[in-house]
């Protein structure tokens, strides 16, 4: 019986098209990108530098650390040194601090706040010419509590009992010049600065006891 041989299968590497690899096109080079992303880093890291270099830069300047109010005039114990970045503000520097001694303020001045050449002024308008300075002893209820040097208020001619008079404005926005200590009974002493129109009516009202004073926050 004779038996057929089957032709031995080739082993021999396919050579068709089906053997061929499709062919990688070239990575494409972008040189612009590359040397955007290098002057991106060279930036960040020179903006970091000065950072760090200038955060080293400090000057002596003046903190307020009480409330000074428009029209008075600085006091050293109002005054303090502080360290601060050079940023370009117009700082008074510590070393002009007798200057300002000598200086107004311009505008109310709130603890904290690092003085600028703005806020003084040479000559204050408050205690000009045409301005007086009243004392006023107060009895409990005539005066609010927590009331400062450099606060406005309003001063009221309040009639005694029994008077026919009704309560009246003497003066419409007064500065507290300053504040006495305050008795245990809040009984205190404050004085404050009018036109010289008005004072002697506020002096004679203040000496009867028939006065009073309403603090005005907004007019700070």
């Amino acid at each position: 019986m004779r038996t057929s041989e089957k032709p031995a299968a080739t082993t021999a590497g396919l050579s068709g098209p089906a053997s061929r690899k499709l062919p990688v096109p070239p990575r494409e080079r972008k040189p612009a990108l590359a040397a955007l992303a290098v002057l991106l880093i060279l930036g960040g890291a020179l903006a970091t530098t000065l950072l760090v270099l200038r955060s080293g830069d400090r000057v002596s300047a003046i903190r307020v650390t009480q409330q000074i109010g428009a029209g008075q005039q600085f006091t050293a114990d109002a005054l303090e040194e502080v360290q601060v970045a050079e940023t370009g503000v117009d700082f008074v520097s510590w070393s002009q601090r007798e200057q300002v001694l000598d200086s107004f303020a311009a505008v109310t001045i709130l603890p904290g706040t690092l003085l600028t050449n703005a806020m003084g002024v040479k000559e204050s308008a408050e205690l000009g010419p045409g301005k007086a300075v009243v004392g006023l002893a107060l009895k409990p209820g005539q005066m609010p509590t927590g009331l400062r040097e450099g606060d406005r208020v309003q001063v009221v001619y309040v009639p005694a009992r029994g008077s026919a008079d009704e309560s009246r404005v003497l003066v419409q926005n007064a500065l507290v010049h300053s504040v006495g200590d305050r008795g245990r009974t809040g009984a205190g002493q404050i004085t404050v600065i009018v036109d010289t129109q008005v004072s002697p009516v506020v002096l004679r009202f203040a000496s009867s006891g028939e006065v009073a004073v309403a603090e005005l926050p907004g007019e700070r």
